[in-house]
């Protein structure tokens, strides 16, 4: 199996749970590099499992009432994007902005993102939902489709949101793909990035082991789930015209190696699966994060191997590692008021970022 070359590395020292800032005192590393913390997150006793966390979490999220403006954004090379804006009306000019980043099969209408910008904005922030090339309903115009390390667009995102308000302080958040979109972008960019600060989500920081982890067991039910709403888009994508894909070979196709071998690496340049997952994973950008990131993992996420998490060695300066053994992925279900499940993370993240704020201003 691939997924066993990866050994799980030394996480040199996990200091003792965050505190409500997420900076763990600074004598348990030295500053030449990041930081991993234990997470104060405590799953739900009735919901310890990891797929029990995965599963139940979306059902369990209401969706938001939330007004959101929506912008078509159109793009130098022709193609497009939707954003979503969202604020409360009292937010004042100049607030704080977050871009809010999906994962793979997510979009404007995701409740994770939903969810968390009806915090933010209940805090004073304003938010603008990034949805990604091909996510949404309408297909987008050209043959590419998003992917795992295309941070182009949300480069020009935050770019174009600096030129328009060079007084505002520019955040961003990213759960799963977006995680990773938006990790590799921060580690690109170094210091030249304009963002203030970031949070990451289930962050699949090595791609072929991911890939290999959902060939197994239970987690090729999410498999398949997200390979089917990905064929649905793709056969929306190509209904009115040529395709230099096959859609009737695609909903062949058994997995994510067979998946982004035959669909992803032909539409955006890549040799193959491989190369693909080489050149995108995130954890390769990680050292070069200067910004103050947090990220939030579980160990049992049934997404990837444990063996994928990176020691704190390999962490940026601005990052903390925020693990926890229980999670799922983009799970993170706790125990509210008279044991009633929790969306711990909606809580987290904003949390957060109002630190950050604070140090900001």
């Amino acid at each position: 199996m691939l997924a066993g070359r990866f050994r799980r590395p030394e996480l040199d020292r996990v200091a003792e749970p965050a505190d409500n800032t997420g900076v763990p005192d600074s004598r348990a590393v030295p500053a030449t590099h990041g930081r991993i913390v234990a997470a104060a997150f405590r799953p739900h006793p009735l919901l310890r499992n990891p797929q029990l966390q995965t599963l139940v979490a979306g059902p369990l999220r209401p969706r938001p009432r939330l007004a959101m403006r929506i912008e078509r954004r159109e793009l130098p090379d022709g193609d497009f994007v939707d954003l979503g804006w969202a604020a409360s009306p009292r937010a004042a000019a100049g607030a704080p902005l977050a871009i809010l980043l999906h994962g793979l099969t997510g979009g404007l209408d995701s409740k994770y993102v939903l969810g968390t910008a009806r915090q933010l904005a209940a805090r004073g922030w304003r938010c603008v939902a990034l949805q990604l090339r091909g996510a949404g309903p309408e297909p987008n115009r050209l043959p590419r489709h998003y992917h795992h390390g295309d941070t182009e667009d949300l480069r020009e995102l935050v770019l174009e949101l600096r030129r328009r308000e060079p007084a505002t302080a520019l955040y961003a958040v990213g759960w799963s793909l977006g995680a990773n979109v938006l990790l590799k972008y921060l580690g690109e960019s170094g210091d030249a990035t304009p963002l203030a600060g970031a949070a990451a989500v289930s962050a699949p920081f090595e791609l072929e082991p991911c890939a290999e982890r959902l060939r197994t067991g239970f987690s090729r039910v999410y498999q398949r789930a997200m390979l089917n709403e990905l064929n649905a888009s793709l056969a929306r994508k190509f209904a009115r015209g040529a395709t230099p894909v096959d859609p009737a070979r695609a909903r062949a196709l058994r997995d994510f190696f067979e998946w982004d071998d035959h669909i992803i690496a032909p539409l955006h340049g890549f040799a193959d699966a491989r190369d693909y997952y080489a050149r995108s994973s995130c954890g390769q950008f990680l050292r070069r994060i200067v910004k103050p990131t947090l990220v939030i993992n579980a160990v049992d996420d049934p997404f990837m191997s444990p063996a994928i998490i990176p020691g704190a060695s390999r962490l940026g300066p601005g990052v903390t590692l925020e693990l926890s053994p229980h999670g799922g992925h983009v799970g993170f279900v706790a125990a509210g008021r008279f044991g009633l499940p929790q969306l711990w993370l909606e809580r987290r993240i904003p949390e957060y970022l109002e630190s950050l704020r604070e140090v900001v201003n």
